[in-house]
Parts: C-alpha cells; sequence; structure tokens
C-alpha cells in the first residue's frame, strides 16, 4: 500500500499538500460525511464533535471544511457566547446540554481554548490549581 503524501516523514518536515492533493483528499472526506449524515439520519443516532483551540488556530476553518457540503438539517454547529448571569449560576454543563443533539442530527461545539482558560474557572467549574496547571 502507498503511503499518503501527508503520512510521510519528509512531507512534514519539507512540504505542504499541493491545492491539487489537498482538493482530492478533501473530496474523498466529503463523502465519507455524507455517508455518515445518512447513517445518523436512518438510524436515528446523535453525535457531538468538539473542535477546542486558540482564537486563530483554524476551528472555523475547520468546520466551514466539514460543513460546507452536508445538510444544516443534521449538521448544526454551536459556539456559545459568554454565560449570561444566570448561566453563571448554573452548573457548567447546562449551557451545553441544551444544544445536544436530538435523533438524526450532529452538532459540532466550536469551543474556544478561552473557555478552558477563563470561562470555566471564573464559573467555579475547576479547581483553580487545575486552570494554572492549564495556563502554563
Amino acid at each position: 500500500m502507498a503511503e499518503h503524501p501527508a503520512n510521510s516523514a519528509a512531507a512534514e518536515s519539507t512540504s505542504k499538500l499541493t491545492k491539487k492533493v489537498y482538493e482530492k483528499e478533501l473530496e474523498k472526506l466529503h463523502v465519507e460525511l455524507v455517508k455518515l449524515q445518512q447513517w445518523v439520519v436512518a438510524k436515528g443516532l446523535k453525535a457531538c464533535v468538539v473542535f477546542e483551540g486558540r482564537d486563530g488556530a483554524g476551528k472555523g476553518g475547520c468546520i466551514k471544511s466539514i460543513t460546507e457540503r452536508v445538510s444544516p438539517r443534521v449538521f448544526r454547529v454551536v459556539a456559545l457566547p459568554a454565560p449570561t448571569e444566570r448561566e453563571k449560576s448554573q452548573m457548567y454543563l447546562q449551557r451545553y446540554v441544551e444544544q445536544f443533539p436530538a435523533a438524526g442530527e450532529i452538532v459540532i461545539f466550536d469551543r474556544s481554548w478561552y473557555n478552558r482558560a477563563g470561562v470555566e474557572r471564573v464559573m467555579g467549574s475547576r479547581p483553580t490549581s487545575r486552570s494554572s496547571v492549564f495556563c502554563r
């Protein structure tokens, strides 16, 4: 079996995927995502996908690539805003549970790294000692 260009050690250190190779691989992935979408709908399944990273890390572009050829009735993207005063008084997980998928849905959570670095600590959902380790 031939090695994928992106997996070779040489590719890692000296080159990027060409646009042609990237688009060919992306097309294959889109086909698989449509199959996943059809399977989730047919079986009445539910799925959550979490993208977490710093701002500017490419989460949005990656999510856009995933969702550009699938149904918005099946794939839903959730990026929670800053918590309201009421949400600050709730258990941290409550904000996310409201957004969990129903049968036949896939929810993609676009979660900023700053949630972990700041919001969770402020809301008291994580001990300060864990926050300081995470922020190193």
